[in-house]
């Protein structure tokens, strides 16, 4: 039992689930949530997170095991792939119901967060449409934070680019270590269209614009530390991928492209919730 625990848990995606939980507690910290309302929050991006890995490792069972995926739990047998989808599948359910105890507005956007990156595992994953889901998902996610507020306040458009930008530029840096074993399985993602410079290139701007959009959108000259954000988003993702490239993997995979997103996604919310400036 514990060996099956432990497998769902790394078949969860624990890395970007424990990251983009973790923002959307900071940032309903920092638009002024009580400790009830981060509470909901929380669980409710944790739940929709949960089934959205457990949802890719049970369809991407065969394919995994085709690569000799050794890190996926259920390639590797661990856990099994009718467990691993049963476990997505409650998941899924509780997201929504765990929305809802901020209000149906929010709960109906988060909801949409979570359709979209399921709509991502199946079948856009594969297609010229891939980036499609990272960026709905990205932008709908700062959404659901703000209108679980209180009086529903109108998430400033400028978060929802940046949420946008972030979640594309995820796309892009997320598949660039699978790219050689996704040319062998069939999937061809827009990523996969554009090439590993390409998809470097593209991550890096998108990232860029996030960060840029959270200095220069809202209302105010920007800060220092804002300005110096911009430069970390410029720099980082180059010098993690060129310094990755031997020196940090996953399971024999190099993972010093996502790692940078996630360095740099810290950065944003940071500077977001140090800045005061989100409604």
């Amino acid at each position: 039992m514990s060996s099956r625990v432990l497998g769902l848990v790394r078949a969860s995606h624990p890395e970007p689930g424990v990251a983009v939980t973790t923002v959307a507690g900071l940032l309903a910290w920092g638009v002024g949530h009580r400790p009830s309302g981060i509470i909901s929050v929380v669980l409710a991006v944790l739940a929709s997170q949960l089934a959205v890995g457990w949802t890719n490792d049970a369809l991407d069972a065969e394919r995994d095991a085709t690569v000799g995926r050794t890190d996926k739990p259920v390639a590797a047998g661990a856990v099994g792939r009718r467990t691993t989808a049963w476990a997505a599948t409650v998941a899924a359910v509780a997201c929504p119901l765990l929305a809802l105890t901020t209000n149906p507005v929010a709960a109906f956007w988060l909801t949409v967060a979570l359709i979209s990156a399921l709509l991502y595992d199946w079948p856009l994953k594969a297609t010229a449409f891939s980036v499609l889901p990272y960026a709905v998902s990205f932008a709908a996610l700062p959404a659901f934070v703000v209108l679980a507020l209180p009086g529903e306040p109108s998430p400033p458009g400028w978060l929802l680019v940046a949420g946008a930008c972030l979640g594309a530029g995820a796309h892009f840096a997320n598949v660039l270590p699978d790219l050689a074993d996704d040319a062998r399985t069939g999937v061809r993602g827009l990523p996969h269209r554009m090439g590993a410079t390409g998809s470097r290139m593209a991550a890096a701007g998108l990232l860029l614009a996030a960060t840029a959009a959270l200095v220069l959108g809202p209302p105010g000259p920007p800060s220092a530390v804002g300005l110096a954000a911009v430069g970390t988003a410029a720099v980082v993702p180059p010098l993690s991928w060129y310094a990755g490239r031997s020196a940090v993997r996953d399971g024999g995979r190099p993972v010093a492209a996502f790692r940078a997103v996630l360095l740099v996604a810290l950065i944003d919310v940071v500077l977001l919730v140090a800045s005061g400036r989100v409604v």
